[in-house]
């Protein structure tokens, strides 16, 4: 017996092991590299692949699964939010690049149908190769990667209506009305239950499964809902992809979603391998070196075109020049659902052999530079704001309105849209901290300007957004933001503007530490392992070692992984305090009805009573630091006492307490 797909799965896994270890050397995307692995074992050079047909189902199976997840991270509610941008975006954009395609097509000697057809090719782009990079980056969920989304929802939307539409250009007869109507119930059918689904019936399933407590089970009746969703839409004649992202919205709202998504990951990750090496088995590369200028020529100008269309329906749709660019190079490629379309479109001969090699070159080349187009899009954007543009170019068609911010001195400022810039900023307005939130989401900021915060829509990097913050005066600036280029940028902007204040920098990475320091950071802390420091503290405190001695090994971690000893050099030098673990020293606030209020130190008798010492008192802005027996504490006053943890506890339960419910008789 021959185990023919068994030795093609090999030779794949050994050849992008090998190519994807040379191109994660020199720090190229791993998508090239499967795109690379299918080029070098395609039919069309090697030939090592026996049978394409296997690989091409592995590969359907990994878009599945790559939709699936996408799906899983975007929630229904996310859905319902973005979609003027999927229906008015999505049209725009959709539109547009097919009438324009299909001019500059006639100038390729194509017929009309023949050009409207490459029209329709063109204008899709590539969901699986555009959110691989963008949930990578964990961009899915910002402004542009809405647009984003949004844009390729619509794509995959009215991939339907085209597969309908192709026969009708081929020439062949059908009842277009009729199959219209019964797809547009089918497409409903489909909604509501997508509905139902997210709101009555998956989550109360999942619950059922998990409360087994069986891994297996639960990842098998995972795996049946997605591909039991994708079968169903492809019986109603849509993708297996749309089917499997429709899947992922049914269970996005469940409080099981994060579990399975964990659980599908490392499948995804195997099977979307298997999509990318198809689309380079399909590239004939001596059709290529035969026409390598007409297809480079075109690649140009299809990336051109797709990016001015792509841009200009993100500045219709109200984004700011960064954003513009951003959604326009992502959507620069040509995408997966293209290469159905053109298959079905050569069985009808609406193109020729030459222009169906033709798509198939640039096709696979747009895709294998989109990684690339990406990751300079933000550098790109920065440069380019540089250059003299119009205001409303910049801000975008429908700039937020700004706020009025008076003047603000040692205050907060927090910069940064991701669950940790916006968690400080709920605990800054709890201990009534002053704060700034720089924000550059419209939508976030319109969210949270309604609620009442102070929030400022703008990019860190520009000094006017710095000025209007307030940022010279501002004693702790904290940045948080995903890409290590745009914090070092920011935090270089902030330090010039002012010199004194502590700027705390997140990071993901341990190496970028040594870079945001000389940019002028005060503290940078590595997320991935600070939490690692966190939870080892915990443990150091549970096996009894001495608080010193934690502070000296914590330090030494520090010191030895950041390669830096800034915060610890900074570190004031330790007090008796840390020699005497037992004692500490706890700030009290006096209530307004506490029976200390209008009383003396020596009339309270605390060292005798509680066992407690008062070693400061502040009053408003003044700080008592060494009280007097004849010191009166008043109500507001901060008092700040020495003792054991027990001490303090009774001592404060005293202040807090009213004056008509105390137990000790004050003399």
């Amino acid at each position: 017996m021959e185990f023919t797909i068994l030795k093609d799965i090999l030779i794949i896994f050994a050849l992008s092991t090998l190519v994807n270890y040379i191109f994660t050397k020199i720090k190229i995307p791993s998508i090239v590299g499967y795109l690379l692995t299918g080029v070098l074992a395609g039919p069309h050079l090697t030939g090592v692949i026996s049978n394409v047909e296997n690989i091409e189902v592995l590969a359907e199976i990994g878009v599945v699964l790559l939709l699936f997840t996408i799906g899983l991270e975007f929630s229904l509610k996310h859905l319902i939010k973005i979609r003027k941008i999927v229906f008015w975006g999505g049209f725009l954009q959709f539109s547009l690049t097919t009438l324009i395609v299909l001019g500059i097509s006639r100038m390729y000697d194509l017929d009309f149908k023949g050009a409207l057809f490459v029209g329709f090719l063109t204008a899709l782009s590539s969901t699986a190769v555009v959110l691989k990079i963008l949930q990578d980056r964990s961009e899915i969920t910002s402004n542009y990667g809405r647009t984003v989304l949004g844009v390729l929802i619509f794509q995959d939307l009215i991939l339907v209506p085209l597969l309908l539409f192709t026969p009708i250009i081929g020439g062949e007869s059908t009842n277009v009305m009729e199959e219209i109507f019964w797809m547009g119930l089918k497409s409903l059918g489909i909604i509501l239950f997508v509905i139902f689904g997210n709101k009555w019936f998956m989550n109360k399933l999942l619950h059922a499964i998990a409360m087994t407590k069986n891994q297996e089970l639960f990842l098998m009746s995972i795996l049946l809902i997605c591909l039991s969703v994708a079968f169903l839409t492809a019986e109603l004649g849509m993708s297996l992809a749309f089917g499997a992202f429709l899947a992922g919205l049914m269970i996005s709202e469940s409080e099981y979603s994060h579990n399975a998504f964990g659980h599908i990951i490392p499948f995804k990750d195997t099977f979307s391998s298997f999509f990318f090496v198809s689309i380079g088995m399909l590239l004939d590369l001596q059709f290529l070196m035969d026409n390598i200028t007409i297809v480079l020529g075109t690649v140009a100008m299809v990336v051109l075109v797709k990016m001015l269309i792509a841009s200009g329906t993100a500045f219709m749709l109200g984004h700011t020049f960064r954003g513009v660019v951003l959604v326009g190079l992502a959507l620069a490629q040509v995408g997966e659902f293209s290469f159905i379309l053109v298959k079905l479109g050569q069985n009808y001969q609406i193109i020729s052999e030459y222009y169906y090699q033709l798509f198939l070159a640039v096709a696979v080349i747009t895709m294998s530079i989109s990684p690339f187009l990406i990751m300079v899009a933000r550098p790109l954007s920065h440069a380019a704001m540089k250059l003299p543009l119009p205001k409303r170019f910049v801000e975008g068609l429908f700039p937020l309105k700004q706020i009025d911010i008076p003047e603000l001195n040692n205050h907060l400022v927090l910069i940064g849209k991701d669950s940790r810039a916006l968690s400080m900023s709920v605990m800054a307005r709890h201990v009534k901290i002053p704060y700034i939130s720089i924000v550059f989401d419209p939508a976030t900021v319109k969210e949270r300007q309604q609620k009442g915060e102070t929030v400022i829509y703008g990019d860190a990097q520009n000094s006017p957004i710095l000025e209007k913050a307030h940022v010279k005066t501002a004693a702790v600036i904290v940045i948080s933001v995903g890409d290590v280029v745009t914090a070092m940028s920011i935090t270089e902007k902030v330090r010039n503007f002012n010199k004194h204040a502590a700027i705390i920098v997140r990071t993901r990475q341990i190496d970028d530490a040594e870079d945001l320091y000389k940019m002028g950071a005060t503290q940078v802390l590595p997320e991935e392992f600070e939490t690692a420091i966190e939870m080892f503290e915990r443990v150091l405190n549970k096996f009894l070692m001495p608080k010193d001695e934690i502070e000296v090994t914590i330090g030494r971690i520090r010191k030895n992984n950041y390669g830096l000893v800034r915060d610890i050099k900074k570190r004031p030098r330790r007090s008796i305090l840390s020699q005497l673990p037992n004692l500490e020293i706890s700030a009290l606030r006096v209530a307004d009805h506490s029976p200390v209020a209008d009383h003396s130190l020596s009339e309270m008798e605390f060292r005798g009573t509680y066992g407690v010492t008062v070693v400061a008192v502040k009053r408003k802005q003044k700080l008592i630091d060494h009280p007097g027996p004849d010191t009166k504490i008043l109500k507001d006053d901060i008092v700040y006492v020495l003792g054991k943890q027990d001490q303090i506890a009774h001592a404060v339960s005293l202040f807090e307490k009213q004056k008509g419910k105390k137990e000790e008789k004050v003399t």
